[in-house]
């Protein structure tokens, strides 16, 4: 997109913005652009992890070409308001961008509702098989291919199509469907009471991002004096799968970028536990996982040398 509209008679420009806490997938290829002459544009969030509309609205310059805004963060769940942002988009004439891939099956995301150009879709997210993703493109939205050697997918990606995958992904998209409303208020009502029995029995834990404006089967708790790496051994000793921030860079030691933009320090941001429920969880197992959280992080605190 960025590509496609720099040099454009009726509204070229080098300048694109998104957001402090997006995901690598948007933050590398903006990091990218930017060595090769763009300006980008990063815009800060509240503690709730939330992007504030006159934030965005300031950040709009007469060169401004895309703006690109995550539906929901992939670490804190928090939702951000993107069909008011698609409206300023609209207005101004700026192709507009959303990383769904946290949302589509999780939340209704209908385009013309949220009013972006371009939204971006990921198949294992919303249990379809792995490697597939998807890219929707308004029609008149001008793009050029970042990859080239045939004219697979209307000349926008070369590679013989991974059709079984394709198959797979209009499939789970088709069952998630079906089953969202009734999803939605199932997963929320188990995040919800694993939340609280937790915070009714620890000391010095909260939750990290909007209590309202979330994804319903996203819980991120910070512990103080605890590490999270160590909760996430103790727990997967007891077969619970957790993180530490994003599944995709559970490994790093370095405090999570979206934990500090939200202003966490450092070791607060270290002492997080990201938890993401799904349709086939039980209420048994939310269960299991509950007082398995208190009786480790207690355990934690028991031996913790900053705790007083």
């Amino acid at each position: 997109v960025a590509l496609s509209n720099k040099d454009r008679e009726d509204r070229g420009g080098r300048h694109i913005i998104t957001t402090s806490i997006e995901h690598p997938a948007v933050l590398e290829p903006c990091r990218y652009l930017e060595r090769q002459g763009f300006e980008v544009t990063y815009l800060p969030v509240t503690k709730e992890g939330l992007v504030e509309i006159e934030t965005l609205e300031s950040a709009i310059r007469d060169d401004t070409i895309l703006i690109s805004m995550m539906h929901a963060n992939n670490e804190i769940g928090t939702i951000q308001p993107i069909a008011e942002a698609g409206e300023i988009a609209k207005a101004r004439g700026i192709a507009f961008h959303t990383d769904a891939v946290q949302t589509v099956g999780k939340i209704p995301a209908k385009v013309d509702d949220l009013g972006v150009d371009l939204l971006s879709i990921s198949s294992h997210k919303l249990h379809g098989p792995k490697g597939v993703g998807a890219l929707y493109i308004r029609e008149g939205t001008e793009i050029e291919p970042i990859m080239h050697g045939g004219g697979h997918e209307r000349g926008m990606r070369p590679g013989t199509e991974n059709v079984p995958g394709i198959i797979g992904l209009a499939t789970a998209a088709e069952l998630a469907e079906k089953s969202l409303d009734e999803d939605m208020v199932r997963i929320a009502g188990m995040r919800d009471r694993l939340a609280e029995f937790v915070l009714e029995r620890v000391e010095d834990v909260w939750v990290n991002g909007s209590r309202t404006k979330r994804l319903p089967n996203n819980l991120n708790l910070g512990f103080s004096y605890i590490e999270g790496e160590a909760l996430l051994l103790r727990l997967d000793a007891e077969g619970i799968a957790v993180s530490t921030g994003s599944a995709c860079s559970s490994k790093k030691t370095v405090a999570s970028h979206v934990l500090t933009a939200i202003g966490l320090k450092p070791e607060e941001a270290h002492g997080s536990l990201r938890i993401t429920l799904g349709r086939e969880n039980t209420d048994e197992e939310v269960d299991y996982t509950a007082k398995a959280i208190v009786d480790v992080a207690e355990s934690l605190l028991a031996m913790s040398p900053f705790r007083k």
